[in-house]
C-alpha cells in the first residue's frame, strides 16, 4: 500500500494557487487537486507559461499535481464535438501542469452510457501520449461502482481509463463499501474522501461527522495505492466551515488508516 494525499482546490474557491498550495503544505498533504473551471485560476485554455508557472508554484511548496477536476461529460446526450474537444483540451492540460489524471463526470441519462465509449476513444492517443489517466467519477448517472467501471472497462487499460471512487455517491444510492471496491477491481484510479449527513440532504460535513462509513472505507484500501483527496464542496455550499476544519479531519483519517496493520 502507497497513498498519498491531497486537497481539491473545489474547498478554497476563488484561492490563488500559490496559497491553496500553502494551505495543503500545512496540513500535512502531498499535492493539490486543481478544479479547472472559469471561475478559477486554472481553467481551459490556459497558456503553457501560466500552466508552468502554475507548477512551479506547487513544486516549490513541496507538493504534486494530484489531478485536474474537469467538468467533462463523456455520456452527455449530442455531438461528440464539444465533449471531445473539452476532454482534449483537459488532456492536454494536465501534460502542461503535470497532473497525471484528470477527473471527468458521466453526465448522461440515468444507467444509460450513451456515447462515453466513443468519446473516450477518441482521446486514447492523448492519454497515451501524455501519459494522463483519465478518471471517471462515480457521480450523477453512473453513481455506484458497477455503472462506473462499465464505462472505463471496454478498454481494459486501467492505468489510462479508471474510476475515481466518491466515498459519498456510491453508498447513498445503496452500494456498500465493500462492494464498491470488489466491483472496481483494478479500476479504482483515486479517492475522494467526502462525509455528509443524510438529515441534512447531504450538506458536507468534515470527515467523521456525517454518516458515509469512512471506517469502512479505509480497510478496504490498504491493499491498493494512489491517491486519497479531501473534496470539500465549499463552491457549492459557501456556507460550511473553511476547507481547514474538514482538512484537518481528513488529515487524521489518512494518518490512521495510512499506519502499517
Amino acid at each position: 500500500m502507497s497513498w498519498k494525499f491531497a486537497v481539491s482546490t473545489l474547498g478554497m474557491p476563488g484561492t490563488p494557487v500559490r496559497q491553496a498550495a500553502r494551505v495543503a503544505r500545512e496540513h500535512g498533504c502531498h499535492g493539490l487537486e486543481l478544479r479547472v473551471h472559469p471561475d478559477e485560476e486554472v481553467r481551459l485554455g490556459m497558456s503553457s507559461r501560466k500552466a508552468a508557472d502554475t507548477r512551479g508554484l506547487i513544486e516549490g511548496e513541496g507538493l504534486e499535481v494530484a489531478c485536474l477536476a474537469g467538468y467533462a461529460k463523456v455520456c452527455a446526450p449530442g455531438s461528440d464535438e464539444s465533449p471531445v474537444a473539452e476532454l482534449r483540451s483537459l488532456v492536454e492540460l494536465a501534460g502542461l501542469i503535470g497532473a497525471p489524471a484528470v477527473r471527468v463526470f458521466p453526465g448522461g441519462e440515468p444507467g444509460e452510457d450513451g456515447p462515453a465509449r466513443e468519446r473516450i476513444g477518441a482521446v486514447l492517443p492523448d492519454l497515451e501520449r501524455q501519459g494522463v489517466t483519465l478518471l471517471v467519477e462515480t457521480h450523477d448517472s453512473h453513481p455506484t461502482g458497477g455503472l462506473a467501471r462499465r464505462l472505463v472497462e471496454p478498454f481494459g487499460a486501467p492505468e489510462t481509463v479508471a474510476v475515481l471512487w466518491d466515498a459519498l455517491h456510491p453508498w447513498r444510492t445503496g452500494e456498500s463499501p465493500t462492494e464498491t471496491r470488489n466491483l472496481l477491481g483494478d479500476y479504482l484510479g483515486y479517492f475522494q474522501l467526502k462525509d455528509a449527513r443524510r438529515a441534512d440532504p447531504w450538506t458536507p460535513v468534515p470527515p467523521g461527522e456525517g454518516d458515509v462509513p469512512l471506517a469502512e472505507c479505509g480497510p478496504l484500501l490498504r491493499s491498493w495505492s494512489g491517491w486519497i483527496s479531501l473534496e470539500w464542496e465549499r463552491a457549492w455550499y459557501p456556507s460550511i466551515d473553511p476547507v481547514p476544519v474538514p482538512l484537518r479531519a481528513a488529515a487524521e483519517w489518512f494518518e490512521h488508516w495510512h499506519r502499517p496493520e
